[in-house]
């Protein structure tokens, strides 16, 4: 039921995301190279950056894309069945997405965004 709600989502934050007819992941099969996936089993998988982007490029997924993600869930299930508790969801995770926005804006000033540097 969940997964149904992000039918038709081409993008979660900046990422594609890739639908697929199986129960087993595209990277297993090497068949391509996106970093969020839906599967017909009723499943979504995140690939996560493994290093920081400067150090090893973009490789995969921060977390705030899976934030992104359950946000999307939610807000698709709010749509069939609206009420405060899923307006409460939507919005605290509205305030996970901007506390790790100020993070990295923090971390952007003090020039160590996207390297190991605390």
């Amino acid at each position: 039921m969940c997964l149904e709600t992000l039918k038709g989502v081409k993008e979660i934050g900046d990422f594609e995301v890739e639908y697929m007819i199986a129960e087993k992941w595209a990277w297993e099969n090497n068949l391509g190279e996106k970093y969020i996936y839906i599967a017909s089993d009723n499943s979504i998988h995140f690939k996560i950056q493994d290093g920081p982007i400067k150090e090893h490029g973009v490789n995969g997924c921060q977390v705030d894309t899976i934030i992104e993600g359950a946000k999307a869930i939610v807000e698709g299930l709010n749509k069939k069945f609206s009420c405060r508790e899923n307006a409460m969801i939507i919005t605290k995770l509205d305030e996970a997405l901007m506390w790790s926005n100020k993070r990295k804006t923090d971390r952007e000033n003090r020039g160590v965004e996207g390297t190991s540097k605390a």
